[in-house]
């Protein structure tokens, strides 16, 4: 669905509810709440992905210290020339 159409239901659903009086309305207290807890969220994720790229990176780095260049492990042919 187009994004502008179901920008426009909603937009009716909401004015519609608040005609009925069942609408949500938010006191300031709550949108700091709920602003607070969005942001924590947002920070928990950001240091989470932050701390598995680490990993990954790290376990690459410890795979390529452990098995050796595949350089060093073929030989550069050096030893051979004489």
């Amino acid at each position: 669905m187009d994004r502008n159409k179901q920008r426009e239901i909603a937009s009716k659903g909401g004015k519609a509810a608040h005609q009925k009086g069942t609408a949500h309305e938010w006191t300031s207290e709550e949108a700091r709440e709920a602003g607070r807890k969005g942001g924590m969220a947002s920070h928990r994720r950001k240091q989470e992905q932050q701390q598995s790229g680490e990993q990954s990176t790290n376990a690459g780095n410890e795979q390529m210290v452990a098995s050796g260049s595949e350089s060093d492990m073929m030989g550069n042919g050096s030893d051979l020339i004489r």
